[in-house]
């Protein structure tokens, strides 16, 4: 069994786009960062919105790429299926303390939402994990047959955790790590996983005493005390997670999605 750090990221897939490489010149405060990318982000408005009413987002996606590289060149983004609205902005610092400053400024003079977009300043969770699978070339990965050892540590206010499932020890290594962490970050969502777990291992071989990924989201938020989320889709009450696969756009629904991938 091998054990990662939980702010180990390397060796993971299906990442949010990476902002270009190039730095500005000038970095500004973050809440100058904040106010200047929703005043770019209204401008860009009208153009993101026809890109995704024609099925086309890759055509907005330089655009979308320099905002985010403006506020801060190391952040993450993702336009996703919303969950109260038709389509959701993902801002993410992958949970590196540099980088919070600029993503609570963001959030914190983001508009109101509506219902066309939501905005979120980590990657969430997804709200049925067991209804994904993970495509990774011959291998698919049910997140419902992943099971989990949780030690909590009450007085810190962490869990140590073990993974397993049973095609995980016939993975490579960067493939098996991904695996490890992708399903505590779609079970519990980016930030509530960086908070809470101190220590997650790889158990290639089933351990005692399991638990499902649902069962740990509830011993994590219970320990956090934070509340179930209201899950749900607008006018999409009825829709399940497809299969996944880490190489390409994870997006519900098989369709045509905004930018996103490493």
């Amino acid at each position: 069994m091998t054990w990662f750090s939980r702010k180990r990221r390397t060796g993971r897939a299906a990442e949010p786009v990476a902002a270009p490489a190039q730095v500005p010149v000038h970095l500004p405060n973050p809440a100058e960062a904040a106010e200047e990318f929703w005043r770019r982000w209204f401008d860009l408005l009208p153009t993101i919105s026809g890109a995704l009413g024609d099925g086309e987002p890759g055509r907005v996606e330089n655009e979308l790429c320099e905002l985010v590289a403006a506020v801060h060149p190391d952040l993450h983004f993702s336009l996703e299926r919303g969950r109260r609205a038709i389509y959701a902005l993902v801002l993410s610092g992958q949970e590196d303390p540099r980088l919070r400053p600029y993503t609570d400024a963001w959030i914190a003079a983001a508009p109101q939402e509506d219902m066309i977009w939501e905005y979120h300043d980590s990657v969430p969770a997804v709200p049925d994990p067991t209804g994904v699978t993970v495509n990774l070339g011959a291998h698919r990965l049910a997140l419902a047959d992943f099971r989990v050892v949780a030690q909590v540590d009450e007085e810190a206010g962490v869990v140590d955790v073990a993974v397993h499932h049973p095609e995980l020890a016939n993975l490579a290594e960067a493939a098996r790590q991904a695996m490890t962490f992708l399903p505590l970050d779609a079970t519990l969502g980016e930030r509530l996983a960086g908070e809470r777990l101190r220590r997650v291992e790889t158990a290639d071989a089933e351990p005692a005493g399991t638990i499902s990924l649902l069962e740990l989201r509830a011993i994590v938020r219970g320990l956090a005390g934070v509340e179930d989320e209201p899950w749900g889709y607008p006018d999409r009450d009825s829709a399940q997670e497809p299969d996944r696969d880490p190489g390409q756009d994870p997006s519900p629904e098989g369709r045509t999605d905004p930018p996103k991938g490493h």
